[in-house]
C-alpha cells in the first residue's frame, strides 16, 4: 500500500538551503553566511528573504558578472561596510541589467558582502510568480513605507530615480540622463542616510535600443519591449562598468520646500551625469 502524506509540506522543508537541487559552490555559500541578515534556522529573513532562492540567483549572476559581461567596479570602497545607505544610479541596458550587476558587485566585491535590496516596479505583482520569487531575493514592491522599514533596519536600498524610462533610452541616448524623481531624496533625508551616487557604463552597449515596443508590452504586462538591431532584446556580452562615488549626505527632514529638496536631487544627478562622462570618455580613449 502506498502512503500518502496527508499533512501539508511546511514552507521550510520545501526550500531549506541544504536541499538545494542547484549546484552552489563555495564561495557563494560562503558569502551568503556572512551577510548581515538575520536570517532564521530555515534560511528565511523577517522580509521573505530566503537562502534557498538567493543561492541559485547568486551562482547563475556570478558567470554574467565575472564572465560574460567582465564587469569592472570602480570605487567599491566608497560603499558603507556596515548600516543603511543608498545606492543611487543611472538606469540604462533595456531592462535590469544595471539592477543585477549592481547586486553582483555589492555580494562579490564587498567585504563583508551585502545583498542590495531594490524596490520592484509594481508591475511585476501582476506577473506570476514574479511578485513572490522578487521578494524571496530581496526586491519589495516600491512603497514609500517598505523603503523606510529597509532603512530602518540599516540595510542596504538600490534606487534608480530616472524609473522605467531610464531603462528605455534609446541606444544614441545611452550616456545621458532623463529626470529624477525626488522621493528618493525625502526618504534618504527623513531616515538620515547617506546616499553613494554610482555610474552603470555599458549597457546600452550590451542591449542597444533601437526602439521600444509599447503595444506589445502592455499586452504582456510590462511598461515596453525593447527592439535590438537582431531583434530580440537578448544582451551580447559587452564590457560593463559601475563607478561608484564618495557618499553625499544632507541635512533636514525629508519635510523640507520642494526647491530645497530639488536642488538636491539636481547635486546627487550632477554627480551621477559626471561619473557618466568620465566613464565615456575612458571608454573611447579620451583625455
Amino acid at each position: 500500500m502506498v502512503r500518502t502524506r496527508t499533512t501539508p509540506i511546511r514552507y521550510e522543508e520545501r526550500v531549506h538551503f541544504s536541499e538545494l537541487r542547484f549546484p552552489v559552490d563555495a564561495d557563494v555559500r560562503d558569502r551568503l553566511d556572512r551577510l548581515e541578515i538575520p536570517f532564521n534556522e530555515f534560511g528565511v529573513d523577517p522580509y521573505g528573504i530566503s537562502k534557498a532562492y538567493l543561492g541559485p540567483f547568486f551562482q547563475g549572476l556570478k558567470f554574467f558578472f565575472r564572465h560574460y559581461f567582465s564587469v569592472e567596479s570602480q570605487g567599491i570602497e566608497n560603499v558603507p561596510a556596515h548600516g543603511r545607505a543608498m545606492l543611487i544610479g543611472n538606469h540604462s541596458g533595456g531592462f535590469a541589467i544595471d539592477g543585477a550587476m549592481v547586486i553582483a558587485s555589492q555580494f562579490f566585491e564587498m567585504n563583508p558582502p551585502r545583498l542590495a535590496q531594490g524596490m520592484a516596479e509594481k508591475f511585476l505583482n501582476k506577473l506570476p510568480f514574479a511578485s513572490q520569487i522578487t521578494n524571496r531575493l530581496g526586491h519589495l514592491t516600491g512603497l514609500p513605507e517598505h523603503a523606510e522599514r529597509l532603512l530602518a533596519d540599516d540595510r542596504l536600498l538600490m534606487v534608480f530615480p530616472e524609473g522605467a524610462r531610464g531603462t528605455a533610452k534609446l541606444y544614441k541616448e545611452r550616456y545621458s540622463l532623463v529626470g529624477f524623481g525626488s522621493g528618493f531624496m525625502r526618504l534618504a533625508m527623513r531616515m538620515k542616510t547617506p546616499i553613494v551616487p554610482l555610474a552603470f557604463l555599458g549597457g546600452g552597449e550590451a542591449l542597444p535600443t533601437i526602439a521600444n515596443a509599447y503595444s506589445l508590452g502592455r499586452v504582456l504586462g510590462v511598461p515596453y519591449i525593447p527592439v535590438t538591431p537582431w531583434g530580440l532584446a537578448v544582451p551580447i556580452p559587452a564590457k560593463l562598468e559601475i563607478c561608484y562615488s564618495a557618499p553625499m549626505h544632507f541635512e533636514g527632514d525629508g519635510s523640507e520646500d520642494d526647491e530645497v529638496v530639488h536642488g538636491y536631487v539636481e547635486q546627487v544627478r550632477e554627480r551621477i551625469s559626471g561619473l557618466i562622462e568620465r566613464g565615456r570618455r575612458r571608454r573611447r580613449g579620451e583625455p
